[in-house]
């Protein structure tokens, strides 16, 4: 069987998105199963990680199978010297799987060139986050009923922001149109804008973050301005603050809008927002889990109808 990854979310067509989607849907409706009894799972996690890694994790438990790994790249070999291609091919020789997330972009897809077994990117860098997009687009297509034809505002960091940076490339299949919120010091890298322009995606720029903006929009995206990612800590100072969302701001917003944020959070969003029905970015968190236990399922080549045929489901 051909070798299945998980490094881009450019790989995936809008065939393969709406498919994930709906294997993502049999999970919630049955998360626990023994449909990877005897498979190993590896978490490689050379960045800090909560969300992705616990839920990449919590994935592979429900499904029956056995998860290995590191969440502190300071306890392995690589402290010694060891390469990251030989890291690789050693966890290979005992996993079935490895789901990795690393500091330097283009690790995942330099892993999935040397690995024997599959390879799910959970974050290189600021450059992809494609386990996040799934997991994005499961949320948008629950909440709105569909993914065609939708007004997303992106709010905040989009020059580091690996979530916005997929979620452009994986909407090129669905008419969007993008509102780019950002200070001059964070706004979308021209890369992605050339890649709208390519791909026919249209977008409108802002530096304000007002009622005309927000009145508009189906989902509305915000992300933490991240001080990791900043060398010059001045500039993160007169940036850190510039978009905060507060519950006043959404009188007027349409009736199914749902605020997402891929977390965490720091105080781009008060907590007074958190009560409101709009916001949806811990139900966003949750289901990361049925979103990556499609991805995982994927890559190891279990198939829509194995899932739905599936007898090993546990109450």
């Amino acid at each position: 069987m051909e070798k299945r990854i998980f490094v881009t979310i450019a790989d995936l067509s809008r065939e393969d998105i709406l498919y994930l989607i709906q294997m993502g849907q049999e999970f919630e409706k049955h998360p626990n199963r023994e449909i990877l009894k005897g498979k190993v799972i590896a978490t490689l996690f050379f960045e800090p990680s909560t969300r992705t890694r616990l839920s990449f994790e919590t994935a592979a438990n429900r499904l029956g199978a056995k998860v290995i790994g590191f969440a502190d790249p300071k306890v392995t070999s690589g402290t010694k010297g060891e390469t990251l291609k030989d890291t690789i091919m050693m966890v290979s020789s005992y996993a079935d799987a490895i789901v990795m997330r690393h500091y330097i972009e283009g690790a995942a897809q330099y892993a999935s060139e040397v690995a024997p077994v599959p390879i799910i990117n959970a974050g290189d860098g600021a450059h992809q986050h494609p386990s996040q997009c799934m997991l994005d687009l499961y949320t948008i297509y629950q909440t709105q009923g569909t993914l065609e034809n939708l007004n997303i505002c992106l709010v905040g960091d989009l020059k580091y922001g690996r979530t916005v940076h997929s979620l452009i490339m994986a909407m090129r299949h669905f008419n969007p149109t993008f509102h780019f919120v950002a200070p001059k010091e964070l706004s979308m890298p021209n890369e992605y804008k050339l890649y709208c322009k390519k791909h026919g995606i249209k977008y409108v720029e802002h530096t304000a973050f007002g009622q005309d903006v927000i009145a508009n929009a189906d989902i509305i995206y915000m992300t933490r301005v991240q001080k990791e990612r900043f060398s010059d800590l001045m500039e993160y100072e007169r940036v850190k603050n510039v978009y905060i969302l507060r519950a006043d701001m959404l009188d007027c917003v349409k009736e199914k809008m749902k605020i997402l944020h891929p977390l965490p959070r720091v105080n781009e969003i008060d907590y007074d927002v958190d009560e409101n029905p709009h916001a949806y970015y811990f139900q966003q968190a949750r289901n990361g889990l049925y979103a990556r236990q499609a991805i995982i399922s994927h890559v190891l080549g279990i198939t829509l109808e194995d899932v739905k045929s599936d007898q090993t489901v546990i109450s």
